[in-house]
């Protein structure tokens, strides 16, 4: 196994949100979703539910949400759980707020222009044009472990992607929408709406897609203990060869 292979597939993953309109095969869909499984789940529970919609349906159900969306002045039911806290504190607050503005930054937005902010969020329900979108459930009587499993089972799906050269935009966005799916997917009563995926090749004109986000260094966010210095200097010379 090549780890420059896998890597690539890991640090090339972006959140698209401008798509070209070239198909993506069911069967490639399947290879992809077949890859994800392979993630591990406690006691092999697997807690993931996909709904793939392409074609008609697909643009069935994004013109019924963003409708909703649009009449509503935003989302308009809420999640069944929450995202994101009541307050942010920082260093969260400050990230939040950085990458909201170098989008909009992109894309011309200026401050305190909300109708233009309102429909760039109402894109999230065109899935950015992908020719694919996905909606994730879970049953609503599992507990936190199997969410921490479901984000697993998704982040499999976006490297599996891109080692396939496609793209991929997950979309919080979806789930306070839930009422409103509900009236075109035949979701079960039990199942809570996650997020949504969407699911193309990027279009590479849009500017949009030029966004790459900032990481923290690792030294921002692990300590590390026990490690001999031959140990750490092996590890090191061995990466560099």
């Amino acid at each position: 196994m090549n780890p420059d292979d896998t890597d690539h597939a890991i640090t090339s993953r972006r959140s698209i949100r401008a798509f070209l309109p070239t198909p993506v095969p069911r069967a490639t869909v399947e290879a992809i979703l077949t890859v994800a499984t392979r993630a591990p789940s406690g006691t092999n529970m697997q807690p993931w539910c996909v709904h793939v919609l392409a074609g008609a349906v697909r643009q069935r159900l994004c013109d019924t949400v963003r409708a909703a969306f649009v009449a509503g002045g935003g989302p308009h039911s809420g999640a069944e759980y929450k995202y994101y806290p009541d307050k942010f504190v920082e260093p969260y607050l400050s990230r939040r707020r950085k990458i909201g503005w170098d989008l909009y930054g992109l894309l011309g937005i200026q401050k305190g222009d909300g109708a233009r902010m309102l429909t760039q969020h109402a894109r999230n329900f065109d899935f950015f044009d992908a020719p694919v979108g996905m909606i994730f459930t879970i049953d609503r009587r599992l507990e936190i472990g199997s969410w921490l499993d479901f984000g697993m089972f998704l982040e499999n799906i976006m490297v599996a992607a891109r080692a396939r050269d496609l793209d991929t935009c997950p979309q919080a966005a979806w789930a306070p929408m839930h009422a409103t799916i509900r009236d075109v997917l035949p979701l079960e009563a039990e199942e809570v709406v996650v997020c949504g995926m969407a699911l193309g090749y990027a279009d590479p004109d849009a500017p949009e897609n030029r966004l790459v986000t900032e990481r923290e260094p690792v030294s921002a966010f692990a300590t590390f203990e026990g490690f001999s210095e031959e140990i750490s200097a092996g590890v090191s010379e061995e990466v560099s060869v």
